[in-house]
């Protein structure tokens, strides 16, 4: 089986969209299709009038295109419409900084702005790279420390070229996470490094590889390499062998010559609190509101900030409420739901901070398929079916919701989606069972499973209804309670929360693969 994917990494747009989608055609006409498009440094300019037509529909974006965000505060305006970081169709923010996972299992990091001693919209702080590097060592699959495949950021990092413009919290990182490539821009240079092993540490015994590579504006004058094209197979499907196969270019790892750099971390340099996110800025702009006056700057309102303290559902967070939970796997957990909808209404949730199935590498889809199946035999057992629905929208973690009802009404769940999806103006997608987290798009979307193994799937998430999953199962004909469609109103007291837990844990036991 061929693991291998075909990734492209563009240096600074700066507005020059038609002239970067142009040249990205060019070359998958002559080598065939990319699975992705990478964009570091800065993708807005001065003028950036030709993205209209790629919002409006008139031209298309050629692949998945996934962008960093702005260095200059004057560009900020310009994710305020992102809704869950789209810009436009197939084209992404990433976010501030974090690691985006692919449905192949491929690990990017990315870290957006420049170093300052503060953390802004436009500037990194050691407590963003700390987090960045606790997330890549938490979505290691097994055994010791594989590295990432790729790191992506807007500055350089310091040791390179000894510049002032370089950051030295990026060359912690890089040692810490230990990227197999390193992609930056900003200087408008081509900049091609041979391999350097970073040393092994505690995290790692592995002295494992990096390369960096800058690349210039795209269209530059100069005619200096703004693209570059890299085919890989993602960390944990390489063998290790290869992974630690050495080269004759090798050189010195270069952030080891930067005075105090020598036995430092990150962890060293900002000990505060160590947050297992996969992405450190998953609301991107949402809530966060810019002056209309050119400035950039932020109105009074502030932009909500996640983190491993506030969320809900991570498991390492002071937040979870424990009472919840039903049973606890290598990945996911079951929980009851808040505001349920009925008593066996419950929640399939990542332990580790991950947005959406669709994100998900396969050992840890195959867990969750595993819990589904655990689920629907559990139910069938009681003369039910059981729905599951995820709304990867306006959401910052992973919760599949599973909602038995009875069986006999299992056929009308069809009719109630389509009902409402008509009075919303929703088209669905029909598919089969999933199989596969790549299935899903990488973007925002609502998915529901039928007991039938149908799949109902919509990409439309301009001013999606936030409760439309609960909605649709409270309809007449199904679980008939219109008071419960906002869990808010229905929440019950923490002793009734305990009761219906320990009896769902009972009856819930001969099925349960985790005990």
């Amino acid at each position: 089986m061929d693991n291998k994917l075909k990734i492209l990494i563009s240096g600074d747009v700066g507005g020059r969209f038609n002239k970067l989608f142009d040249r990205v055609n060019a070359i998958a006409k002559k080598s065939g299709q990319f699975d992705f498009l990478f964009c570091v440094g800065d993708f807005f300019g001065d003028n950036n009038e030709e993205l209209e037509d790629y919002k409006s529909g008139a031209k298309k974006v050629p692949l998945a295109t996934y962008i960093l965000g702005s260095t200059q505060e004057r560009h900020l305006p310009l994710f305020e419409d992102a809704v869950n970081g789209e810009i436009c169709p197939n084209i992404t923010y990433l976010g501030k900084s974090g690691i985006y996972v692919t449905s192949s299992g491929m690990k990017v990091a990315y870290v957006s702005g420049k170093e300052a001693e503060k953390s802004s919209s436009v500037a990194f702080a050691a407590n963003d790279t700390k987090s960045v590097k606790m997330s890549c060592l938490a979505s290691k699959s097994s055994g010791d420390y594989r590295g990432i495949d790729i790191l992506l950021t807007s500055q350089w990092s310091h040791g390179i070229d000894g510049s002032e413009e370089s950051s030295k919290l990026l060359s912690l990182l890089t040692m810490d996470i230990r990227p197999r490539y390193h992609f930056c821009a900003l200087k408008d240079i081509h900049c091609e490094k041979p391999p350097f092993r970073n040393p092994a540490d505690s995290n790692s015994q592995l002295d494992l590889a990096t390369r960096f590579i800058s690349l210039a504006s795209v269209g530059n004058t100069q005619k200096l390499k703004y693209i570059y094209a890299l085919s890989l197979t993602p960390v944990d499907k390489m063998r290790l062998t290869d992974l630690l196969q050495r080269t004759v270019d090798e050189i010195e790892c270069p952030y080891l010559a930067v005075p105090g750099m020598l036995g430092i971390t990150t962890s060293q340099v900002e000990e505060k609190s160590a947050q297992y996110f996969y992405d450190m800025d998953t609301e991107r702009h949402q809530g966060k509101r810019f002056s209309q006056d050119g400035s950039g700057r932020p109105k009074k309102r502030p932009r909500q900030e996640f983190s491993q303290e506030k969320c809900w559902f991570c498991l390492s967070s002071a937040n979870v409420e424990k009472h919840l939970i039903v049973a606890i796997g290598e990945s996911f957990y079951i929980a009851l739901a808040k505001g349920p909808l009925n008593e066996q209404h419950v929640l399939i949730i990542s332990i580790s901070h991950v947005q959406s199935v669709s994100l998900l590498p396969e050992e840890d889809f195959a867990e969750l398929q595993r819990f589904r199946d655990a689920l629907v035999a559990f139910f069938k057992s009681q003369d039910k079916a059981v729905c599951f629905f995820e709304r990867n929208y306006k959401s910052s973690h992973l919760q599949v919701n599973a909602v038995p009802i009875d069986a006999s009404s299992a056929w009308q769940l069809n009719d109630a989606f389509e009902y409402s999806a008509e009075m919303y103006k929703l088209d669905f997608e029909k598919l089969p069972k999933l199989s596969s987290a790549s299935q899903l798009p990488s973007g925002p979307y609502f998915v529901a499973e039928l007991p039938d193994e149908m799949t109902l799937l919509t990409r439309q998430m301009k001013n999606f209804p936030i409760h439309f999953g609960r909605e649709v199962l409270c309809s007449e004909n199904l679980l008939n309670c219109d008071d419960k469609i906002d869990w808010k109103e229905c929440q019950l007291d923490v002793e009734s929360e305990k009761e219906i837990v320990q009896r769902f844990k009972e009856e819930f036991k001969p099925f349960d693969f985790t005990v």
